[in-house]
């Protein structure tokens, strides 16, 4: 009996649009990322993996493959050895044997060539990812907590840590790949939680915390535990949340910069919104303010603390703990400057306030100017983003709580119709 074809492997590069010859290429791609050293696949090698000519490839190929395709081997249809798939004649298994042996062997031997230099990594191959995850950040601030915004993140983390192992590198540039691998982390981290993926949350959080440490880079350090305290903010538990903000705001460059000291504050009053503990949320507000007014705000920074600095986050995070505390008119003020500050293509955090604005005009009696600025949020944003949906969905229940059986529910109701023809 012939081998079986590889029906997995074929799927996915139909599904993906890769020949033969394409995904040879992105392979050898991959090995020159693992290893330095570019690889000598083909388009017969990828036609012997489809034939099922070769059921399980030597390990830097199922770790290029892996790479390419972000799924396992096992998930690609190969075949680990010693299970039983159709059994190939004698002849044919020593010959996929031996040619399974010369190709590792050979790559083997493309990682390592006697009397060459290794490659060396430069502040230029961080510079190239840097550049990449700008476009991710910019993606995040426009729409935020969307899966493929996780996905290129983590991606983008995977590369910066083949980086480490492609080569020689200064201690710098060592620590600079972590700092980036841990950014790209937090950065899937935070879509994780602007989307309500909480599992996936943890687990990024747990990798950029470790490649965090391993930077020393007291940047990324508070992004990630403050990106914490605003996980477990979110899923209401807010022992965990006030301990997370008291980690990242015992970090030294709380003290040596202001600006992040204000975003520890502002995060912690959010926080401290949960608790009821209304004189706590006034003075940690209190204190962010006082950072932000001494703040340098020609400092140089990393990209994502922009809306810190032109005060948006503060208000945004202001108007997230009064309104949680039930001070519906103070949470309006803030709702109105927040909206102000914010920079035009920050969309996502523009719906989630006014959403909440409208939670502030309701809590205040004003259901007809609440309906109006509630359907201010964008059909596309209030349906695809899970944080905008569900304080939409939550306002519509308060809604209907305050003015049941209402001509403004009815229209509300109407209204709420319409997006799922608009989307």
């Amino acid at each position: 009996m012939g081998a079986a074809r590889n029906e997995a492997l074929e799927t996915w590069m139909k599904e993906h649009g890769h020949s033969a010859n394409s995904l040879a290429e992105a392979a050898n791609r991959a090995v020159e990322r693992l290893t330095g050293r570019t690889g000598s696949y083909d388009g017969s090698s990828v036609r012997a993996w489809k034939a099922g000519r070769v059921r399980w490839p030597n390990e830097f190929t199922r770790k290029a493959l892996e790479a390419v395709t972000g799924m396992s081997a096992t998930e690609l249809g190969f075949v680990p050895r010693g299970r039983a798939q159709s059994i190939p004649a004698p002849q044919q298994e020593d010959d996929m044997k031996r040619r399974t042996l010369i190709g590792g062997i050979a790559v083997a031997a493309t990682a390592a060539v006697p009397g060459t230099a290794p490659r060396r990594i430069g502040m230029g191959d961080v510079d190239r990812l840097q550049q990449r995850f700008t476009e991710i950040i910019a993606s995040d601030i426009r729409w935020g907590g969307q899966p493929d915004i996780e996905r290129r993140a983590t991606a983008l983390a995977d590369e910066a840590l083949d980086l480490q192992n492609a080569g020689s590198a200064a201690p710098r540039v060592r620590s600079s790949l972590y700092a980036s691998a841990a950014a790209f982390r937090s950065s899937a981290m935070w879509a994780a939680i602007d989307g309500c993926r909480y599992d996936a949350a943890k687990v990024h959080m747990r990798e950029a915390q470790a490649l965090a440490e391993m930077s020393g880079d007291q940047a990324i350090k508070f992004r990630v535990w403050s990106h914490a305290g605003s996980m477990y903010r979110h899923m209401g538990l807010s022992a965990d949340a006030l301990a997370a903000n008291d980690v990242a705001r015992s970090l030294h460059i709380t003290r040596r910069d202001p600006l992040f000291s204000c975003l520890g504050h502002a995060r912690h009053a959010a926080t401290l919104g949960l608790t009821g503990d209304t004189s706590a949320v006034h003075r940690a507000l209190g204190a962010a303010q006082d950072a932000l007014e001494r703040a340098d705000p020609d400092a140089i920074r990393p990209m994502w603390m922009g809306a810190v600095r032109d005060g948006a986050e503060l208000e945004t995070l202001a108007l997230s703990a009064h309104l949680r505390l039930g001070n519906f008119e103070q949470a309006e003020a803030h709702a109105h400057r927040s909206l102000a500050l914010l920079r035009p293509q920050m969309q996502r955090d523009r719906a989630i306030n006014t959403a909440r604005l409208a939670h502030a005009q309701l809590g205040q009696g004003e259901a007809d100017a609440a309906a109006s600025t509630a359907k201010k949020v964008p059909a596309v944003v209030a349906t695809q983003h899970a944080r905008v949906a569900r304080i939409l969905q939550e306002f519509g229940a308060a809604l209907r709580a305050t003015v049941s059986g209402n001509a403004i529910v009815q229209d509300w109701i109407e209204h709420t119709a319409t997006w799922r023809t608009a989307t």
